[in-house]
């Protein structure tokens, strides 16, 4: 067995597995110094402040099996005693810094231009060239910087890190080109030293159904620690999300995270029920029952977007015999606490993949609801028991998409099918953890 060091090593580290991720798993033993994210090998080196923090960490997540977004994880004491800079360079890529950087996209969900691009790696140097272009690795760029340096100093500040929140991850190493050829200036491939080339007339896009929105991009000021854009940035990309097209009511830019629910039934209701209803319309960071006020609640989610998602669809809504008031908090989140439960590691949270398509599954409750996930030899009468506590059904509809099971069942009202919702969503049924939510579709 390698002996107790203060740095950890850890394994299966996805691309959609951020610094902060890790931060959060290992903050709880004690102070960080460093953290070395290995992205070409999907692994990470963590450095405790000491040595009994480590050792806490590994006797720790010995018998708890680390998860982060819903991927397992594998930590050990590493060889070295020690992170240095030369380690953090040596282990990142192995390769030749360069002043052209190749950038590979990883979870695309969202517009990625030369415009947008531009905009996340010109706070480090003055960057001449841009080229994009598709590969079988995803979506990448050459980014041609005036220095070596700029260039180094943009890949070591911005690689891991997600231009938006949960998705579009940059993965950055050295090029081994010498210089680009741009001959085009259009929203694929720019010379910012050379304004005056033509636009090439524009084909079919690399992405498509997604909005050109790259003018609309603006980053926070340069030196802000992480990727971020504004709030007309974030509409335009929520906007994508749904086709072009918000929902009516929706605006998109809305900055509040938390929402107020009122007139709960507090006989009947509990947090694990109002994550599952919460977590239609964004991930859940924490929820928190009121003490002082047995029917009110404090649900934050994972961005404004996503609240204002909640409070759009389940204003009015019927649970539990009655109707819930939904509006934004005056609190801008949620203290952690012993009354709060903590949801932002939850695997049930159903917007860490595919979150453009879960945005345009968002509806008002129905009638209708929709069951995945469920065990192979189901049959229609065992959903039926499963479910009928909740009230009438009025049909069911098995049926298999891409080998997987499913089922549509529909209720007499939606105050039923709410409860079915926030009572099974997530239980277990012939060993199988079902996933529920509300069909959009007006009979079976």
């Amino acid at each position: 067995m390698t002996e107790p060091s203060k740095v950890i090593h850890v394994r299966n580290v996805g691309h959609e597995i951020s610094e902060n991720d890790l931060l959060q798993l290992f903050q709880p033993f004690g102070a960080i110094t460093k953290l070395v994210m290995l992205r070409a090998k999907n692994q990470a080196l963590v450095q405790m402040q000491d040595i009994p923090s480590a050792i806490n960490v590994l006797q720790f997540y010995t018998n708890v099996q680390p998860s982060v977004r819903g991927r397992n994880v594998y930590v050990q004491f590493s060889s070295h005693q020690e992170l240095t800079t030369m380690d953090q360079n040596s282990h990142s890529r192995g390769d030749e810094p360069n002043r052209i950087l190749l950038v590979t996209i990883h979870q695309m969900l969202y517009p990625i231009t030369v415009d947008v691009l531009h905009q996340v790696f010109s706070p480090h140097g003055f960057v001449e060239k841009i080229v994009t272009f598709q590969k079988s690795a995803g979506f990448q760029a050459l980014i041609q910087f005036q220095s070596r340096q700029s260039a180094v100093t943009a890949r070591n500040l911005l690689q891991g890190r997600n231009i938006y929140d949960g998705c579009c991850q940059l993965d950055i190493q050295f090029s081994n080109l010498d210089e680009l050829q741009v001959n085009y200036n259009n929203e694929r491939t720019r010379d910012f030293t050379n304004p005056s080339l033509p636009a090439e007339p524009k084909g079919r896009s690399s992405q498509p159904g997604y909005v050109d929105a790259g003018s609309m991009y603006a980053l926070q000021a340069a030196g802000a620690p992480s990727v971020a854009f504004s709030q007309m940035a974030n509409h335009a990309a929520v906007t994508a999300a749904f086709g072009g097209v918000l929902p009516p009511g929706i605006s998109g830019m809305n900055d509040r995270c938390t929402v107020l629910v009122s007139s709960l039934n507090p006989d009947r209701i509990d947090e694990d029920k109002l994550f599952n209803l919460f977590s239609l319309y964004g991930n859940i960071v924490r929820i928190k029952l009121l003490r002082s006020k047995p029917d009110h609640a404090l649900v934050q989610l994972g961005d404004g977007f996503q609240a204002e998602l909640a409070v759009h669809f389940l204003k009015g809504a019927m649970l539990f015999g009655k109707c819930l008031d939904v509006n934004f908090s005056k609190y801008p989140n949620i203290t952690s606490g012993a009354d709060t439960h903590e949801y932002s590691n939850s695997n049930l949270n159903r917007f860490n993949r595919n979150a453009a398509k879960n945005y345009r599954y968002c509806c008002s409750p129905t009638k209708l609801i929709h069951l995945s996930t469920l065990p192979q030899d189901i049959t229609e009468e065992e959903i039926v028991s499963h479910l009928e506590e909740h009230g009438a059904i009025v049909s069911t509809k098995v049926f298999e998409t891409n080998g997987r099971k499913q089922a549509l069942v529909m209720f007499e009202t939606e105050e039923q099918a709410t409860e079915a919702l926030v009572c099974k969503h997530a239980t277990s049924v012939n060993g199988s953890v079902i996933r529920i939510s509300f069909s959009q579709s007006q009979a079976i």
